[in-house]
């Protein structure tokens, strides 16, 4: 059961991520998540605010003796991506998150368990409601719809925030301080079209491509696990070249910063294709399957000509890791990546998303532009929006020095300082709120932006009790 969890310590802030698992907060669907966090600072007795983008801020004061101690923000975001398999009937917007034990991980039933960023915001959280610690003012940052967009980030207002070091609480691996990650942009490619008729005494058949092991676009680009979309692709244009079968309809992957686990279509001729899918991804997929069942005739087929050029350019499309960062500190970071996250039609329409992630803003543009290219000579029309920024290692950082002396002093080695592929709001929050001091730290947590998303119990209360000494050193 669920509340199983609230027996693990630390207490508090268990007790906080399990109320954050009640209630439904997959990115763009915040407001009761938003409601919960007013309500909660309010019950403490705390400033709090929230601005017009829907952020919201519970202001802490510095406890006795730490008037004078810089105002640290705390930061996490407070929605979730809403993944889950094909089977699971579970609706993100209304239902919560069945979370449970399993050994010594916390993970939830056939769903993404919101770990990422819901234990951050339930340290923050836990912070707040703690009086018996010592630290300077703090700011508690909650920010929304960061999956999708960075929204809350980029919706920030200079003034907004007056702290003066920002603790992003949003980085995976216990011993990791981040310094540092890559920029993103989301490129769009769609095609409009009439629908064609079927031809009399065709037989449909569905075809589902399930089983991958799927997994966050950013921190785990870099271990070659399959891309459904790529794998059906490659089976639709042998299927159309060899066997002239015509695509009805297709519905591969989900969202852009989750490596696509699934995808459906209508083809022909599959038991040849699981065994070579099974046998190529064998050291990192392990439960493949590609499965046929005949289905009712659809109303209607994509054109053509409009099929085949999405094939090709699907086939074409680059995906997966790029390039690697060249920078003998940060030896074996991916420095650039393309996720092609989905592929859809409906109703006249299909629409393919990629993510193409970069430390290097020319890298970047390069990549989309060649992205560009490629659908654009299929005749799609391409929109390249969502860019973000990257944030850039601060080698002076006077908190990274304090906070990696301290983690010798707790832990007897030295913590591991990174720059991660993965987006972070922190290069974005830079630009509203200039001169920030920032190093980001979590717990481990695995296979995030999947249903196989866990967090390793015994990583939370170190993580914790670094932060509360972190807030003590910070002065």
């Amino acid at each position: 059961m669920a509340k199983d969890i609230l027996a693990l310590k630390p207490s508090k802030l268990w007790e906080c991520f399990y109320s954050l698992t009640q209630i439904p907060r997959p990115t763009g669907h915040t407001a009761a998540v938003c409601k919960y966090l007013i309500e909660f600072g309010k019950s403490l007795g705390l400033e709090v605010e929230q601005d017009e983008t829907g952020n919201v801020l519970i202001t802490k004061p510095a406890s006795a003796g730490m008037e004078n101690a810089p105002t640290v923000i705390l930061q996490s975001h407070l929605d979730m991506v809403p993944q889950k398999n094909s089977h699971v009937d579970h609706d993100f917007e209304k239902d919560a998150i069945d979370a449970y034990i399993d050994g010594d991980k916390v993970r939830a039933r056939s769903t993404t368990l919101g770990a990422d960023n819901g234990i951050g915001a339930a340290a923050a959280m836990a912070i707040l409601a703690d009086n018996t610690l010592t630290h300077g003012k703090i700011e508690a940052l909650f920010t929304i719809d960061e999956e999708v967009g960075m929204v809350g980030a980029f919706g920030l207002q200079p003034g907004f925030l007056s702290g003066d070091i920002l603790l992003n609480l949003d980085t995976e691996e216990l011993g990791e301080l981040c310094v540092g990650c890559a920029g993103g942009a989301d490129v769009n490619a769609e095609w409009q079209y009439k629908d064609a008729e079927v031809p009399a005494g065709d037989i449909a058949y569905k075809i589902s491509l399930t089983g991958l092991r799927g997994g966050h676009s950013g921190t785990e680009i870099h271990l070659g696990r399959a891309n459904a979309n790529k794998l059906m692709f490659y089976l639709l244009k042998e299927a159309v070249s060899s066997y002239d079968v015509r695509l009805s309809h297709i519905d591969g992957g989900s969202l852009r910063n989750a490596i696509p686990r699934e995808a459906f279509a209508i083809v022909a001729l599959v038991e040849e294709y699981e065994a070579r899918y099974a046998e190529e991804y064998k050291a990192v997929e392990q439960k493949i399957s590609l499965k046929a069942e005949k289905t009712a005739l659809p109303a209607t087929l994509i054109p053509e000509e409009i099929q085949d050029a999405l094939i090709n350019s699907v086939v074409a499309c680059q995906n997966g890791v790029i390039g690697m960062l060249a920078d003998e500190a940060f030896d074996g970071i991916v420095e650039t990546s393309t996720n092609l996250a989905s592929v859809k039609s409906k109703e006249g329409e299909i629409v393919a998303q990629m993510l193409v992630r970069s430390s290097s803003d020319d890298r970047k543009e390069e990549v989309c532009s060649s992205l560009e290219s490629v659908f654009a000579l299929a005749g799609a029309k391409v929109i390249i929006d969502g860019v973000y920024p990257g944030w850039q290692p601060d080698a002076s950082s006077k908190t990274l020095s304090a906070m990696e002396s301290l983690y010798k002093e707790m832990f007897d080695e030295d913590a591991n300082v990174v720059v991660v592929h993965a987006g972070l709001e922190c290069g974005i929050i830079l630009g509203s709120t200039p001169g920030l001091d920032i190093v980001s730290f979590g717990p481990t947590i695995l296979n995030a932006h999947s249903p196989d998303e866990y967090v390793e119990i015994d990583t939370v209360e170190p993580f914790y009790e670094y932060l509360i000494k972190t807030l003590e050193r910070l002065k």
